[in-house]
């Protein structure tokens, strides 16, 4: 499961992992929620990357209302190529969603500890997702996406049981075309650097708190 993460990293160094022409105009989150809007990567028309913001929570094109969405915020790998509400998008509307860490909740005798979990080094990396526009009957327009989920690594699974699938950055291309359907692959648990996981401060389980410290270690990393 993911459904917690921020993204804190410099525009600069945003545009450069996921090969954007220009730096973003984006500002520091630490505390993003489903339902919010979020910064997605995908291809446009003219074959080119674009940064787009959208709805965290897929609406599907056949959805009677948006309200279905804010239960849709992940897909599991596992059964997304043939679930009815995402296997359009995992055909043709493929994305990245950058993050800088993503949150998750290791389960003790003493309660639930949240734990973020990213690179050593800070920098950005993207996790898979799935983008879709919705059309309402009085033709509101609403663009959703949802992060993909897959069993969690070896190192992760004391932690949680599930983890957001991240896409390396070698395979960013083949991901966000549409025209290669041999993506089936990369839905595995991370493999590449290993990621650090530490405890944070249980602020973060309210999504209005927003700020620098929710992302900073209670204690010294576990990973």
């Amino acid at each position: 499961m993911c459904g917690r993460y921020e993204l804190s990293s410099h525009p600069t160094a945003i545009a450069l992992a996921f090969g954007l022409a220009h730096p973003p105009d984006l500002r520091p989150r630490y505390n993003i929620a489903p339902t919010q809007q979020v910064p997605i990567v995908r291809v446009d028309q003219a074959g080119q990357r674009e940064l787009v913001q959208v709805r965290w929570g897929l609406i599907p094109r056949w959805a009677k209302d948006p309200s279905i969405g804010s239960r849709m915020f992940n897909a599991r790998a596992e059964t997304v190529a043939e679930k009815p509400a995402f296997r359009v998008a995992y055909a043709k509307h493929r994305c990245l969603v950058p993050t800088s860490g993503f949150y998750e909740w290791r389960a003790s005798s003493a309660g639930k500890q949240p734990m973020h979990i990213g690179l050593p080094d800070r920098r950005p990396f993207g996790m898979a997702g799935l983008y879709e526009r919705w059309r309402s009957p009085a033709d509101e327009v609403v663009d959703s996406c949802t992060i993909i989920t897959t069993r969690a690594s070896d190192a992760l699974r004391p932690i949680h049981d599930r983890m957001p699938v991240i896409v390396a950055e070698d395979a960013h291309a083949r991901w966000l075309d549409p025209a290669n359907a041999e993506v089936a692959d990369l839905l595995e648990p991370w493999s590449g650097e290993a990621l650090l996981a530490y405890p944070v401060s249980t602020r973060v389980n309210v999504a209005a708190n927003d700020d620098s410290q929710l992302r900073e270690p209670l204690q010294p990393p576990l990973l």
